[in-house]
């Protein structure tokens, strides 16, 4: 239902919960912003029965914190978590790169294969945004691709609590060229097939973004 000014009422919970979601990881709600729930109802045109059960689960999700008395705030993540998060989503990143090569069809291929040719537009324009963008489209490319269901809801939760150190790494000077070299040999060995080979180039390159984070200055939470 589209309500004035162009906003989009919610029904249930789960709705209500991806959308809060979406603008966690879009930035749109900042760290250790606080979430009041009179903000949210209006907001998103939710019910306070909605709001409260979407602010659990999200809380379960370890992308908010609902403290006593105080409310719910959007949990801001240390560089020491970030680096601990991405060292686990790599593990999954590693199967979810097998598992597409096994099961990619000529079409994903294809599909794969045009999300790089955007990335490398992006960053012979250095068009950071293009290329984060087309990065985090390829990636859930290969979730679709891979079919791997509990993995990627696994994942999709731990992109969502270190997206904005990704956005951080990707403006690191260099940064764009060594993650287009990386995401060239990840698809190009799934598109060849090669589920030892997909696995071993997603290791390379999640041992480098830890590399880059751990290069990052620790000045703030994200």
């Amino acid at each position: 239902m589209i309500l004035s000014g162009g906003k989009v009422a919610v029904h249930g919970h789960s709705e209500l919960a991806e959308r809060i979601r979406t603008d966690i990881m879009n930035g749109e709600l900042l760290p250790n912003q606080r979430l009041v729930e009179a903000d949210l109802i209006q907001r998103y045109q939710a019910g306070r029965a909605a709001v409260r059960m979407a602010l659990v689960e999200l809380e379960n999700e370890h992308l908010i914190v609902r403290e006593p008395n105080r409310g719910a705030r959007v949990r801001a993540i240390t560089l020491e978590e970030a680096i601990e998060i991405t060292e686990v989503r790599g593990a999954l990143e590693e199967l979810i790169a097998r598992k597409a090569a096994e099961r990619v069809t000529d079409e994903e291929a294809e599909a794969l294969q045009l999300l790089v040719q955007r990335m490398r537009v992006a960053q012979e324009a250095l068009d950071i945004v293009q290329y984060s963008q087309a990065n985090r489209e390829l990636h859930q490319q290969l979730y679709r691709i891979a079919r791997h269901e509990t993995a990627v809801r696994v994942l999709e939760n731990l992109r969502a609590q270190v997206v904005r150190y990704q956005f951080r790494v990707s403006l690191v000077p260099g940064r764009m060229d060594v993650s287009l070299h990386e995401h060239v040999a990840i698809v190009d060995a799934v598109v060849r097939r090669d589920p030892a080979a997909a696995q071993a180039a997603m290791r390379v390159h999640m041992a480098s973004v830890v590399d880059a984070l751990r290069q990052m200055p620790k000045d703030g939470l994200y």
